[in-house]
């Protein structure tokens, strides 16, 4: 069975269908038409007229048109009719789904994150990412790379889908694994949807929301510190003056540290769409009406985001003040340290619920602290100091870990 990274349908690979890939500057080939399937996806026919779909009695990697007889790689969804990728359907690997509240920095998080795994973690790891098509390349680049990484603006706050329909960013991460006697290839499918907080909450949008969740083999929270009450007195200087109003860094309510711009504190104006259990809470009841058992066994990392604002407060010797190793492994020593650290700050938060709450309901679940810009922003653009990302790859280094793509390693120098 082959997971559509589109649409989220769960198709045989015998029912995987392919697209004529039409007229050539030389001889035959179908005519584009209107495909009303990836039109109904789309949500417009703008991009719709296509050469055709077909089915054939037994799929391969290659097809010929039934109507012009000329051969076809172009494998597509046979529910929504996107092109699947032909390393996707030889390798579905898995699909990670990112959910975060209302202003918690989920654009900013994938702009950043996306980044390094192409350069720096990518290299790290002797993997590599590629985007499945065309809209995950333009819109990663208009949406995400040109103002943060081009202009050094903060990303505007997501609309919802319900307003501003969007695709997913969809990407194929790669992994050489080098073992004593032979060398392997692993895959991971990125499925990311830039996911504002009343999604999870709208009737219009819920349903496709609710089949990406049924579909993810991991679940990556993005938890805003600053939307816990109990975090305020935590804040540092700089901070705190930009929550007050006032001092260098996003000013008052035109944006928020380390995440896309909206309010700093929606915790105080009472939205449930900034409440990080909230936001929990309902991914949880989608995915225990679709699963038998008392817990989840979905994987589930917890990531509190803008984590530069509050690591001032936090002891000398706490492990959030030092950087990964980076090894191409997992430090367990060091996750389990950053697990336990960001357990205690819920507590001492008054937000312990969040872990009670985890671990009522899924089997394995972690938590980590990071930072995608690694420092405040000044009045709406990133800070003099430049993007200077902090641990944003630990979740998804702890989920290669857990699906067998990443070596795990102790006492590794600490």
């Amino acid at each position: 069975m082959i997971t559509c990274p589109y649409c989220f349908a769960r198709v045989a690979a015998r029912r995987i269908a392919f697209r004529c890939m039409g007229r050539q500057a030389r001889g035959g080939g179908c005519e584009p038409e209107l495909d009303e399937r990836l039109a109904g996806y789309l949500g417009t026919t703008a991009g719709a007229s296509l050469p055709p779909v077909f089915t054939v009695w037994r799929p391969g990697r290659r097809a010929e048109c039934p109507r012009c007889g000329r051969p076809t790689g172009w494998r597509v969804c046979p529910e929504c009719h996107n092109r699947l990728p032909a390393e996707y359907c030889a390798n579905p690997g898995k699909i990670v789904a990112l959910v975060g509240a209302k202003g918690s920095g989920k654009s900013t998080y994938i702009a950043v994150l996306l980044h390094e795994l192409t350069h720096r973690v990518g290299a790290e790891l002797d993997a590599s990412l590629v985007a499945c098509d065309d809209r995950t390349i333009a819109r990663y680049k208009q949406d995400f790379a040109r103002p943060l990484y081009g202009r050094g603006r903060l990303l505007d706050t997501t609309q919802s889908a319900a307003t501003e329909p969007r695709d997913p960013l969809v990407y194929l991460l790669t992994r050489t694994i080098r073992g004593r006697l032979r060398t392997t290839t692993a895959s991971l499918t990125l499925v990311l949807f830039d996911t504002a907080g009343e999604d999870l909450r709208s009737r219009e949008v819920s349903e496709l929301h609710l089949r990406y969740l049924e579909a993810a083999d991991a679940i990556v929270f993005l938890v805003d510190p600053l939307g816990l009450a109990g975090a305020a007195p935590s804040l540092s200087d700089v901070a705190s003056a930009a929550a007050a109003g006032g001092g260098p860094g996003t000013a008052g309510r035109h944006g928020s540290p380390d995440g896309d711009r909206g309010d700093l504190f929606d915790h105080e104006l009472g939205d449930p769409d900034s409440d990080p259990i909230n936001v929990i809470t309902r991914v949880t009841e989608r995915l225990r009406a679709t699963r038998r058992g008392r817990r989840i066994g979905v994987p589930v990392a917890v990531a509190l985001s803008k984590i530069d604002a509050l690591r001032p407060s936090l002891e000398r010797q706490s492990p959030l003040h030092r950087a990964r190793t980076p090894n191409g492994m997992l430090d367990l020593d060091d996750r389990e340290a950053v697990h336990e650290q960001v357990r205690a700050l819920l507590e001492e938060w008054q937000a312990g619920m969040i872990d009670r709450y985890l671990s009522q309901n899924y089997t394995d679940y972690a938590f980590f602290a990071l930072s995608a810009l690694g420092g405040m922003p000044d009045g709406g653009r990133v800070g003099p100091g430049g993007i200077r990302p902090y641990r944003v790859e630990d979740p998804l280094l702890w989920l290669l870990y857990r699906f067998g793509m990443l070596r795990g390693t102790r006492g590794a120098g600490r």
